[in-house]
């Protein structure tokens, strides 16, 4: 029987957290029920007398996980009470069965023909065409029907604000999801765009379409596929710039050509204290800071948004806008050296020895 994990509290910004798992396994019938008696334990619980502290992740992290849990699921029993008639006014606002049906019928699948030819036509494409191999390795993925895959386009080009898209380009995406896809685009937290629904040997093709118009990088997930927030450049709430730092890290390691060898890298680059960029999750995160009008970037490592999701270490005290990148290639070069096979990602090498190797050679040498 499929449920839901229910995490609670989890955020970035001023405060981030992690959520916490307040219940590991929810039948699917309750979940709007348990949502509400989430809301109805922050509504009566949560903070009203400081703006920012307003926040539901503030609340479970002042009242810890197991009483904001105790205090929901009391809650939740109340509407199953009031559910069986035991007791007294509402109830709850679980949907019945036939109106989960008609909702989900807006979001039926396409209806996709299997392809088991798919495999060696896409096999022979990437033998043809190294460079086009390249980016099927990082930025294809696989689809659950046989014969498609989910393609993946990078807004990264070198020397482009990160996520930018011009209209000629967006235009050519739009007709290529037509061509080639379902007529479905899906964007991304991490500033790019899905295709979910091509057939592989379509791929060749929109691969080259694609490069056509400035957009066949093969960076997804690699180090120049950095997510940065709009910045001082652009931004009235920011202090520091973010676009130039990312440039500027992709440039240098366009430079050294070595992308392919580092492999998965998650940088994050946010140009103050609210984490547009993300960069607490970031393997490595970049947040600007403001020192008596001079822009600094303090430096976090560890973090990570997936399934072991995690808040990066500040691992110390704030860089001049003309070390930031230097301090990159630093960290990047103590990865190399350490890393135990080239398998191994940055951050399971950072978990693996932790904080340290990384500390001494940023700033023993200062």
């Amino acid at each position: 029987e499929r449920g839901f994990r229910v995490l609670v509290g989890g955020g970035l910004g001023r405060t981030p957290y992690v959520g916490e798992v307040i219940r590991e396994i929810l039948p699917k019938d309750h979940l709007l029920s348990y949502l509400e008696a989430i809301l109805r334990v922050y509504n009566v619980h949560g903070r009203r007398d400081n703006l920012y502290k307003a926040r539901i992740k503030i609340l479970v992290n002042e009242m810890g996980p197991e009483a904001f849990t105790g205090a929901v699921e009391a809650e939740w029993e109340r509407f199953r009470a009031i559910d069986s008639g035991q007791g007294v006014g509402g109830g709850s606002v679980d949907l019945p069965n036939a109106e989960r049906d008609r909702i989900a019928a807006f979001f039926a699948p396409p209806l996709l023909s299997t392809d088991p030819d798919g495999d060696a036509a896409l096999e022979s494409d990437m033998e043809r065409d190294k460079v086009f191999a390249a980016w099927v390795r990082h930025n294809v993925h696989p689809h659950k029907v046989p014969g498609y895959a989910i393609a993946q386009v990078s807004l990264k080009p070198i020397g482009i604000a990160p996520g930018d898209i011009t209209d000629v380009q967006m235009e050519r995406v739009a007709a290529l999801a037509d061509q080639y896809g379902v007529g479905e685009i899906r964007t991304t937290h991490e500033q790019n765009m899905i295709l979910p629904h091509i057939r592989q040997r379509d791929l060749y093709a929109l691969w080259q379409a694609l490069d056509g118009v400035g957009l066949g990088v093969a960076n997804a997930g690699l180090i120049s596929d950095i997510i940065a927030c709009p910045g001082l450049d652009y931004c009235n709430l920011a202090t520091t710039r973010s676009i130039p730092v990312a440039n500027r890290i992709q440039e240098r390691f366009e430079v050294k050509g070595i992308e392919p060898e580092i492999g998965e890298l998650k940088i994050k680059i946010s140009g103050c204290i609210n984490a547009c960029g993300h960069h607490h999750v970031g393997h490595i995160g970049i947040l600007g800071v403001d020192k008596k009008g001079e822009e600094f970037y303090q430096i976090t490592l560890g973090g990570a948004a997936d399934d072991q999701a995690a808040i990066g270490e500040i691992v110390g005290r704030g860089l001049s806008t003309d070390k930031v990148v230097d301090a990159v290639e630093k960290l990047v070069d103590v990865y190399l050296d350490a890393r135990s096979g080239e398998t191994e990602r940055f951050i399971d090498t950072y978990r693996r020895l932790g904080a340290e190797p990384f500390k001494e050679a940023l700033y023993d040498a200062a």
